[in-house]
């Protein structure tokens, strides 16, 4: 696997890249001056039609670095599927068939999101409409080939989307089963933010030697997110967190907890201290429904506050949000840069902060979140709860 570390040229724009007018015309239409570092890197080599492996953190563009070239790909006059994107979840799916008929405002081309949690027959009625790009959850995808509803005898391009979250949550098998009813001429492009060790073997397996775009060492949590770290005593977490929101004042905030009970259990205490609908809870129980209507009123700014896991933690994209606070330190160190992706987004101006919840005991978890972004968090300061800093390793952060 040939590996890249690529840093943005300054001044590149989107016409040196080698996109069609009709691409660069819905580019100007959107507003899109300078395209991101991973769009700048990966946009070129996926136009060569190789496999290529994009590495870069949640909310740097990933979505429009692999669905631009795919686009450039699709034939208007077939009717056939041409393209599948595979995402972890339906919020994800969504998200990226939004982005990709926006993308196409200017391409003859027809999408259709194939996801579990929505009525089947509208999905089926969109492939035999003649869909051209398929965007979906695996488990539902997998439905309807088995059903001989959706045939990928003409697909040329496959995209894995945060393909470490879909091995994490048990897609593996699944991901095999389409990868191997593909063409073996198609083109795989694979895009996460972190690559740990069953991606790359995925990777190797199925992906025709990858050219990797890595800017994860640029860009694993940005400058536009300001990381801070509370050391607090466990029976003080939740007088830290009301004393944090009244000094921070977020205009939108996400506090993230390990388990669907401490959701429940900090959305109740919350619900009663501020209006019912400022605040909601989002956790693996909630009915797709409400997860909807959740994430609408999130974007659209009605809700302050969401109290989630981290089945919010990737591929929403929500600019608004001005804070994370990780009131449970995630249990993965991958999953932090998740986490803290979900603010200093691109489309905001002021920086992002994220305040992370650290008990005496978790020493060695921070140890690990600080070893993986290579820097140190700093202190957050709250009067009058000032326990010591939890005891760590010694250790040296990679130069």
């Amino acid at each position: 696997m040939q590996k890249q570390n690529q840093r943005q040229d300054a001044d590149v724009t989107f016409k040196d890249l080698g996109l069609s007018k009709n691409s660069l015309s819905s580019i100007r239409k959107l507003g899109f001056e300078k395209p991101s570092p991973i769009q700048a890197a990966f946009i070129p080599l996926a136009l060569t039609g190789r496999d290529g492996i994009g590495q870069a953190r949640t909310g740097t563009g990933k979505t429009a670095a692999f669905m631009l070239p795919c686009l450039e790909k699709i034939d208007p006059d077939s009717k056939r599927v041409q393209a599948i994107c595979l995402a972890p979840t339906r919020e994800l799916s969504e998200q990226v068939a939004d982005e990709c008929r926006r993308l196409s405002e200017d391409h003859p081309v027809k999408v259709v999101t194939i996801v579990g949690g929505r009525p089947v027959k509208a999905q089926v009625r969109g492939l035999e409409g003649g869909a051209q790009v398929v965007v979906g959850t695996p488990g539902r995808i997998i439905d309807l080939i088995n059903r001989g509803i959706l045939n990928l005898d003409c697909v040329d391009i496959c995209i894995l989307d945060e393909a470490d979250r879909m091995l994490d949550i048990g897609f593996r098998p699944d991901i095999e089963k389409i990868l191997r009813r593909l063409p073996d001429t198609r083109q795989t492009l694979l895009l996460s933010a972190t690559l740990p060790a069953p991606v790359e073997r995925l990777a190797q397996k199925y992906m025709q030697k990858p050219q990797r775009i890595d800017l994860s060492e640029d860009s694993v949590v940005v400058e536009t997110i300001e990381q801070f770290v509370v050391t607090v005593d466990r029976d003080r977490k939740l007088p830290s967190l009301i004393r944090i929101l009244a000094k921070e004042r977020p205009q939108q905030c996400i506090v993230f907890v390990r388990t669907k009970r401490g959701a429940d259990s900090l959305h109740k205490t919350f619900s009663k201290k501020l209006s019912a609908k400022k605040v909601a809870i989002m956790h693996g129980d909630l009915p797709q429904r409400k997860r909807d209507r959740v994430i609408r009123e999130l974007r659209s700014g009605q809700l302050r506050m969401l109290i989630a896991t981290d089945v919010v933690g990737r591929g929403i994209d929500i600019s608004g949000i001005s804070h994370i606070v990780n009131y449970d330190i995630p249990e993965f160190c991958d999953d932090y840069i998740h986490r803290v992706g979900r603010t200093g987004r691109m489309s905001s101006d002021a920086p992002g902060r994220a305040i992370t919840f650290v008990t005496r005991e978790q020493g060695d978890e921070l140890t690990r979140i600080e070893m993986r972004i290579n820097d140190m968090l700093p202190i957050y300061k709250i009067e009058g709860f000032e326990p010591a800093r939890p005891k760590r390793p010694a250790r040296q952060l990679s130069s």
